[in-house]
C-alpha cells in the first residue's frame, strides 16, 4: 500500500486520511474497498454527502446518459434544461408539497457558500451588522461561516479576528437556562453591550457538536422570539437535510417556516458539489451578480440532484431514515451502554451519537474509531474535544449490512474498554 505520494507532496491540511491509512479504489451503496481488495463499511457516508449510496446505479444512469449526449458542463449562472428541470423538481415536489414558497439562489459549490450567501443577504435585508449564533455550532471553513463557527481548532486557523457574531450557549449546555429568555435580555437591555442581530443562525441538529437534536418546542420558540423582533431566522441543513433527520428539511418536525435555508452536501445526489440557499421571496434584495462564482451552475450536480430527489421519493429514503434509526436506537441502547454505565447515546433519524466524555480517558472516542476502521468500519468523530462516535450511514444502507456494522461498534468498544 504506496501512500508516500501523499506524506510527501500533499499538505499537512490532510485530516481524514490520517485515521483511514489506505488507499481506496472504489465504493458501491454503502461499501468502500481498497487496493489491498479490503471491504470497509461506511458510516461516515462522505460527511452527509451521499445519502443516497455511493454510486447510487439509478442516479449514475442519469448522469452517463447525460455525459454521453454531450450536454452542457459549465455555464456560470446561464439558463440551461438541467438547471430548469432541478428547479422545476425541487418546487413542485419538494416544497409546494409543503407549503413552502421559497427563492432559490446557487452560491457556489459548498455549504460554506451557502452559509456566506446567507450571511451577507440577511445583513443586507436587515441593515445590521450583528447576527446571532449558538455554542457548538459548525457552518464553514470560511471568513463569514467560520465566524459562526465555535470549535477553537477551525477558528484558530483563520488568523484574523471573526467579528460580529453573538453566542448564545445552546440550550443543552444550561438546562435550567430559559436561552430564548437569555437572548430577549440581551435585546431589550441597554447594558447588555449586545447589538441588536440582523439574523440568527442554527442548526435543529448540532452533527459536528456532537449530534445534539434541538427540541422541537424549543425551535418553535426561537421562531417566535425572530418574529417579535425582526430577526432572520437562517437554519442551516447542509448536513442533515435531505432525510438525515428523518424528514427532508430537518425543521419539519417543529412546524416551523425558516426565513432562510441552505443546503449542500447530498443536495448534489451523488457526492456531486452543490449548494442552494433558499429563502422567502421578499428578501430576494440581490442586484445582478452581487454575489456569485465561476463554479455555481454544476451541471452535472444538477443531474444527479435531480435524480437524486425523484429516487428520495420513489424509495421513501424518509421513512427508511426513521426506521433504520430506530434500530440503531435500540442496538445502543441495549448492546452498547451496557457496556459501561458512562457511556450515553443522542440522536434522530439516521445520524447517532455515542458520548464517552464521562470516562476520563484522553482520546477514548478516537481510539473506538481507529479501531473500527481496523474492523471493517469506517466511521468518524464529533462533539466536544472529539468526544463522540458519529454514526451517519447511507440512508439507504440495507438493515443487514447496518447491524453488521453496529456489530463492529460493538465489538471496538469491547476491546477498547478492556484496556482500561
Amino acid at each position: 500500500m504506496n501512500t508516500s505520494i501523499f506524506e510527501t507532496y500533499e499538505s499537512e491540511v490532510r485530516s481524514y486520511c490520517r485515521h483511514f491509512p489506505t488507499v481506496f479504489t472504489k465504493a458501491v451503496g454503502a461499501d468502500f474497498f481498497d487496493e489491498d481488495g479490503n471491504k470497509y463499511i461506511d458510516f461516515f457516508c462522505g460527511a452527509g454527502a451521499v445519502n443516497y449510496g455511493h454510486n447510487n446505479p439509478t442516479i449514475k444512469k442519469k448522469l452517463i446518459e447525460y455525459l454521453e449526449s454531450d450536454g452542457i458542463m459549465h455555464a456560470l449562472d446561464m439558463y440551461t434544461v438541467p438547471k430548469r428541470e432541478f428547479i422545476e423538481t425541487f418546487e413542485e415536489k419538494i416544497l409546494k408539497p409543503r407549503g413552502l414558497n421559497y427563492k432559490i439562489q446557487f452560491p457556489g459549490p459548498t455549504g460554506t457558500n451557502a452559509n456566506e450567501a446567507a450571511l451577507k443577504l440577511a445583513r443586507k435585508v436587515k441593515g445590521r451588522h450583528n447576527v446571532f449564533a449558538f455554542m457548538g455550532a459548525f457552518h464553514g471553513m470560511t471568513l463569514g461561516s467560520l465566524a459562526l463557527t465555535t470549535d477553537k481548532g477551525s477558528r484558530r486557523g483563520a488568523g484574523v479576528d471573526l467579528d460580529n457574531v453573538t453566542f448564545i450557549p445552546a440550550p443543552y449546555m444550561f438546562p435550567e437556562l430559559d436561552t430564548v429568555a437569555y437572548m430577549q435580555r440581551l435585546i431589550d437591555d441597554d447594558h447588555s453591550g449586545v447589538e441588536k442581530p440582523a439574523a440568527l443562525f442554527l442548526e435543529t441538529v448540532q452533527a459536528e457538536g456532537g449530534i445534539r437534536v434541538f427540541d422541537p418546542e424549543w425551535l418553535k420558540a426561537v421562531r417566535a422570539f425572530c418574529d417579535k423582533n425582526d430577526i432572520l431566522m437562517v437554519v442551516d441543513d447542509v448536513q442533515v437535510g435531505c432525510c438525515r433527520s428523518g424528514d427532508f428539511f430537518s425543521f419539519e418536525r417543529a412546524g416551523i417556516v425558516p426565513d432562510i435555508v441552505t443546503m449542500s452536501k447530498s443536495i448534489g445526489g451523488y457526492g456531486l458539489p452543490l449548494a442552494i440557499t433558499l429563502f422567502k421571496p421578499e428578501l430576494d434584495i440581490w442586484t445582478p451578480g452581487e454575489h456569485n462564482g465561476t463554479f455555481r451552475g454544476n451541471q452535472l450536480a444538477f443531474v444527479a440532484a435531480k435524480a437524486g430527489l425523484e429516487y428520495m421519493l420513489e424509495n421513501k429514503v424518509d421513512e427508511q431514515s426513521k426506521s433504520k434509526g430506530e434500530i440503531v436506537s435500540k442496538f445502543i441502547e441495549e448492546k452498547i451502554l451496557p457496556l459501561d454505565s458512562r457511556l450515553e447515546m443522542r440522536g434522530i433519524g439516521l445520524i447517532w451519537g455515542i458520548e464517552f466524555e464521562n470516562i476520563p480517558v484522553k482520546g477514548l472516542a478516537d481510539k473506538v474509531i481507529e479501531k473500527c476502521f481496523e474492523n471493517g468500519l469506517i466511521i468518524e468523530g464529533a462533539g466536544r474535544k472529539n468526544s463522540v462516535v458519529k454514526i451517519m450511514p447511507p440512508l439507504v444502507i440495507s438493515e443487514e449490512e447496518l447491524k453488521e456494522g453496529l456489530e463492529i461498534i460493538e465489538k471496538s468498544v469491547k476491546e477498547e474498554l478492556a484496556k482500561l
